[in-house]
């Protein structure tokens, strides 16, 4: 158990604890499970992205008990963090995968060739090579977003002398209540077929060679704290399923998507277990006469919480009366504030004694005004060589990041109580160059 402060309560991921001092003022330090990130830092250098390994898996546990009384499979969103060891953990755990490109299923086959048959393959704009990559595979079913690509689909399947599964992924108009760059259930978003199509689809694809329709696929969206709108989406898709068997189709899948959000502020862990039987009451309540096999694609409620990234800070700034603390992390390491300006708890990892706070823009080294990670945010006063934690960047972290001003991307370190793990070495020089000529 901690004995200090804990960064809005979040348990056992990330917390403080106090450290051993003759000081006057103790010191406490955040730790990553069992170990003090003073020492990580230490040890692997900075900017650094840390993961537990034991939060993952629980709240893992959590979500495959909320659905525990219905056949399902979850499908585990690559996309939010693709690291091999994280997928290869979940996929020890029984996890299947959505993914929605050839890299992220051939990151999967990477880790386990059987997990393609607990695989679903999402995205609008799946080239020939990935579907043909796809059939191969023996993955479990493609969520097909157009006419087109089911004429694709079906031409890849035929000359590959297999079947392929398919549920067609409706877009149901509904309103995600998320931000406009991660909702994807509207008329206007480019994702799925309008439902209002899907009849015809569904006969046109029962008489093309290749394919065998099996399922109804949706998404509405990232990053959802409301679950009505999950529930809105499932009573359309549960309408749908009745008319298309009706029309004689085999409906036995029907893939809910992903889309679950995490509270970034003011977070307690103790939340997740009540907010995830919310989630299930409302995806479940429209599908109870039906008897399908649900999929569903968390990826950011079971990563997030359990990352985050390590930054030491490089100057202290003022601009007139504006202050600034500037870190060695920036927007190629965690993209998430500049491309949404989204919200990140930040925290020093040691705290001691008693502290003045100020107002501070925590920002990156890129010359970019959109580098930065909180605008005028309360910060304890920092200190050129201080550490802070940027916490829940366990999706959408690493896997955003890039090497824009030439720059290494960051180590991963994967914690399991006492147990450390690099998972990716930091990139070097030679590394961003080797592809070059």
């Amino acid at each position: 158990m901690s004995d200090g402060p804990t960064p809005q309560g979040r348990p056992p991921a990330f917390s403080y604890r106090r450290a051993k001092s003759k000081s006057a003022r103790p010191e406490s330090v955040l730790h990553c499970d069992e170990i003090p990130v003073t020492k990580l830092a230490e040890r692997y250098g900075t900017p650094l992205y840390l993961y537990s390994a034991s939060t993952i898996k629980e709240r893992l546990r959590v979500f495959d008990e909320a659905f525990r009384n219905v056949p399902h499979t979850i499908c585990y969103s690559v996309k939010a963090n693709s690291n091999l060891a994280v997928l290869r953990m979940l996929a020890r755990a029984g996890c299947g995968f959505d993914v929605v490109s050839g890299g992220e299923l051939q990151r999967v086959l990477a880790v386990n060739r059987r997990a393609s048959k607990s695989t679903v393959f999402s995205g609008v704009g799946k080239t020939a090579a990935e579907i043909e990559l796809a059939i191969r595979s023996g993955i479990l079913l493609f969520n097909v977003e157009s006419e087109g690509e089911l004429a694709a689909v079906s031409r890849a399947a035929s000359k590959l002398k297999r079947r392929a599964l398919i549920a067609l992924r409706v877009n149901p108009d509904v309103d995600a209540q998320t931000h406009p760059y991660i909702s994807t259930g509207l008329h206007q978003h480019k994702f799925g077929i309008p439902i209002a199509e899907a009849r015809r689809l569904y006969t046109e694809a029962a008489h093309m060679p290749g394919v065998e329709v099996r399922g109804v696929s949706v998404h509405i969206g990232s990053q959802i704290t409301n679950p009505a709108p999950f529930g809105q989406a499932m009573q359309r898709v549960a309408e749908l399923v009745g008319e298309l068997r009706t029309d004689g189709h085999d409906i036995s899948y029907v893939d809910a998507g992903g889309g679950l959000g995490i509270a970034y502020e003011n977070a307690e862990a103790s939340e997740f277990p009540e907010q995830v039987r919310r989630y299930a009451d409302a995806v479940l309540t429209p599908l109870q006469q039906l008897r399908v096999h649900l999929l569903l694609e968390p990826g950011r409620s079971l990563t997030a919480p359990a990352g985050a990234l390590i930054t030491r800070v490089l100057y202290v700034k003022r601009n007139d009366g504006k202050r600034f603390v500037v870190v060695d992390a920036a927007m190629n390491d965690l993209l998430r504030p500049a491309l949404y300006s989204a919200f990140h708890e930040i925290v020093p990892v040691q705290v001691s004694g008693r502290h003045s706070v100020e107002t501070y823009d925590v920002v990156g080294p890129i010359c970019e005004t959109g580098d930065f990670f909180a605008r005028d945010r309360t910060l304890p006063d920092p200190a050129e060589g201080d550490l802070l934690a940027i916490l829940d960047t366990g999706a959408y972290g690493m896997s955003l990041s890039s090497n824009y001003n030439t720059r290494g991307r960051a180590a991963e370190v994967m914690i399991d109580g006492r147990s450390v793990r690099v998972i990716r070495r930091r990139e070097s020089f030679r590394d961003l160059v080797r592809s070059e000529q």
